[in-house]
């Protein structure tokens, strides 16, 4: 005889993670009770005013930001952005366009392609793996 399964449940710090939202600008209600698998799927499926309200006008967590202004979280600290930001605080720091913005910006484009160029060697390394061996002096035989 098997027990019935309890839901799974998170901390509300890890769905609000989920959710890509500031933890501390929920309501109460969030922050101080659980959060199940069930739960989150509604929220992330069906969201209410206050969750598209946060996704909308913040204030937002630092991945957010940093995806906001395409850059890394640690180019966030590099700059001196510590703290969460609303949307309009965000679309004054693009319209203003510091240097170290920039430069981080430039950074995070070359991490792109570096990626993309290391997954593409990785793709031809595995493309020459795959093709038959042919030894010399040995005819090749189908399988």
């Amino acid at each position: 005889m098997t027990s019935p399964k309890t839901p799974q449940t998170m901390k509300p710090a890890t769905a609000a993670k989920k959710l890509g939202v500031y933890l501390e600008a929920t309501p109460e209600q969030f922050q101080e009770g659980v959060v199940s698998r069930d739960e989150l799927n509604a929220l992330q499926a069906d969201p209410p005013e206050w969750l598209r309200d946060l996704r909308r006008d913040g204030p937002h967590p630092r991945p957010v930001i940093a995806a906001k202004l395409g850059i890394s979280i640690g180019g966030l600290a590099r700059g001196g952005v510590t703290d969460p930001l609303t949307t309009e605080q965000v679309e004054a720091l693009k319209a203003e366009g510091p240097e170290w913005l920039a430069q981080e910006r430039a950074v995070q484009a070359e991490v792109r392609k570096e990626t993309a160029r290391l997954k593409a060697e990785k793709a031809e390394k595995a493309a020459e793996a795959a093709k038959p061996v042919k030894r010399k002096g040995q005819p090749h035989r189908p399988r």
